[in-house]
């Protein structure tokens, strides 16, 4: 994430108090909604290799451990995380800035898998870009990059994306779809985050179904988050 100018309030220099860090665990809910949300989307599997950027308290990573990825590595800029990262994969954790972390590649190590939740917004859509066209160097062949963004389509995503006074950018899946065109990406799919119990969800598809036949513009997807899959070339 981009260091703020001199002139501007420097947020993250509070940020691991407002987030309230703390050293996740790995529920079986846990695993089941990283299944929904990334391993089966993304074709996934203990082969391939993962790279997770703003991996923050590694909760993702575990998930990895537990999945049987034996290949994956976790970054964020944020130093205050490295005591919050659990032991069992503290060795699989950097802290560092991304664009750092790129430009020490020298070694050409690639990954089959790039992974950023609540990320992007992080950044402007102009730095967006160049992080994309950045990982893209570091993508195996036929590599894919998966994306978490607050859904500013959605009448629900505006908790998520003004919650956070570091948020930079704001997409819905056809912004997404743009910024990876000028990224020289294209997105496969963008799909719902599904969050919830079974009822929950029932009755919350049943309201949005109303809802979709009321308004005149109704959006793609409704969830407050969602998920964009990006390759390598247009789509």
């Amino acid at each position: 994430m981009g260091k703020p100018m001199a002139d501007e309030t420097d947020f993250y220099a509070t940020y691991s108090g407002h987030k309230a860090y703390g050293t996740p665990t790995l529920s079986a809910k846990n695993v089941r909604r990283f299944d929904r949300e990334f391993w089966y989307p993304a074709q996934c599997s203990p082969a391939l290799s993962v790279l997770e950027v703003g991996c923050g308290t590694g909760q993702f990573l575990l998930y990895l451990k537990e999945k049987g990825v034996g290949d994956f590595l976790g970054i964020d800029r944020d130093e205050a995380l490295a005591a919050h990262v659990p032991a069992a994969v503290a060795e699989n954790f950097r802290a560092e800035d991304v664009r750092r972390f790129l430009d020490k590649n020298t070694d050409g190590r690639t990954f089959d898998r790039v992974v950023m939740f609540d990320v992007l917004e992080h950044f402007t859509p102009e730095d967006g870009v160049r992080l994309l066209k950045s990982l893209a160097g570091v993508l195996a062949p036929g590599g894919k990059v998966l994306v978490r963004v607050p859904n500013m389509a959605s009448p629900w995503g505006a908790v998520y994306q003004y919650g956070d006074l570091t948020h930079r950018a704001a997409y819905t899946p056809d912004s997404m779809r743009q910024l990876a065109r000028a990224a020289g990406f294209g997105c496969v799919r963008c799909y719902a985050q599904i969050r919830g119990s079974r009822s929950r969800r029932f009755l919350d598809g049943g309201f949005h179904a109303i809802l979709g036949k009321v308004l005149m513009t109704p959006p793609e997807i409704w969830s407050a988050n969602f998920h964009a899959l990006l390759e390598l070339g247009d789509r």
